[in-house]
């Protein structure tokens, strides 16, 4: 019988994590996307026409064709000639009228899915409309996922909480499948990617957690391999696991931790935008899960990411 993966998250992240996926055998893949992305050309429709933002959505689809890269060469394009269009991306443009015309966000998400012939399924974590905001330690607040995902100063105080704000209801309501989804998991797939912008936005729609918490699912924790400015400064291993086992309410299962150190000369580059390497410190933390550290490592072109290739390897022993 096929496994049942699910992942969540959003973001570039969510796009390896899934590429991963895409060609194992014997499973069904189910990827559960975030919906408060602010900026760029997601940003842009989203304030212009109402639509749920689709820029994490279509990375999500992406990473599930099996023409992946000729997919992501025409759908990631961005206009230029036409002043209206210029900025925006085709998939992104795609989606907005798909939606427009279906009068349903997941029925478009659906209908790319079809066209593209995806492995497994792509769902928005909930299809209300809400901004992300911040509580940061200082007492002030920052409001948006672009506000909070790109610092305007060199210095910022901790963020100490999260909140999504609804723009037409009184909560925040998970799209019922995603319930399902997690109720039938054999493992949930957390991360990687941006903690209080991708990740944990996730968790803060209504029912998520309580899901998570109920769900039998073997549920595994993949660390980032970098800091980011403004959110997860000076944080080490066990501050990423510490945080999302706050946000989810129970323990996780696994925690994957990448094991090769990327060139200093990349480093100190990561370093001149206040981003260092997390330091794994669970060898003092007493985990009560399994720790998994491995080279995952892919630093090509001086930007440093986790390998969907090594990753793939890695999950093809854990499942079983």
């Amino acid at each position: 019988m096929a496994k049942k993966i699910v992942t969540i998250g959003g973001g570039s992240g969510q796009f390896i994590l899934l590429s991963s996926l895409r060609d194992q055998l014997n499973i069904k893949i189910t990827g559960i996307v975030s919906m408060v992305d602010s900026g760029g050309s997601t940003g842009r429709l989203r304030d212009e026409y109402g639509v749920l933002p689709p820029g994490d959505i279509l990375k999500c689809i992406l990473a599930l064709a099996p023409n992946r890269n000729l997919a992501r060469q025409i759908l990631q394009k961005r206009f230029q000639a036409n002043s209206r269009l210029k900025g925006h991306v085709v998939g992104n443009m795609l989606l907005t009228i798909l939606s427009q015309y279906t009068f349903s966000f997941p029925k478009a998400v659906k209908a790319l899915g079809e066209i593209l012939h995806i492995k497994g399924q792509v769902l928005p974590v909930t299809i209300c409309r809400a901004t992300l905001t911040a509580e940061l330690e200082d007492g002030s607040w920052l409001f948006g996922e672009s506000a909070i995902d790109v610092p305007k100063s060199k210095k910022r105080a901790k963020i100490l909480r999260t909140l999504l704000v609804p723009h037409h209801s009184d909560d925040i309501k998970v799209y019922p499948p995603v319930i399902k989804a997690l109720e039938r998991a054999d493992y949930l797939f957390i991360g990687p990617g941006d903690l209080y912008t991708s990740i944990t936005p996730n968790f803060l729609v209504k029912g998520v957690m309580e899901a998570i918490t109920h769900s039998k699912a073997k549920k595994i924790y993949l660390c980032n391999i970098m800091t980011k400015f403004g959110e997860t400064d000076n944080f080490k291993v066990s501050d990423f696991v510490t945080t999302i086992e706050k946000f989810i309410h129970c323990r996780l299962d696994i925690v994957i931790i990448n094991s090769t150190k990327p060139s200093l000369q990349i480093i100190k580059k990561y370093q001149k935008e206040h981003s260092q390497l997390v330091k794994n410190d669970l060898s003092t933390f007493q985990p009560n899960f399994e720790i998994i550290s491995h080279d995952l490592l892919n630093d090509k072109g001086g930007i440093i990411r986790h390998d969907y290739h090594k990753l793939a390897d890695l999950i093809k022993r854990i499942i079983v």
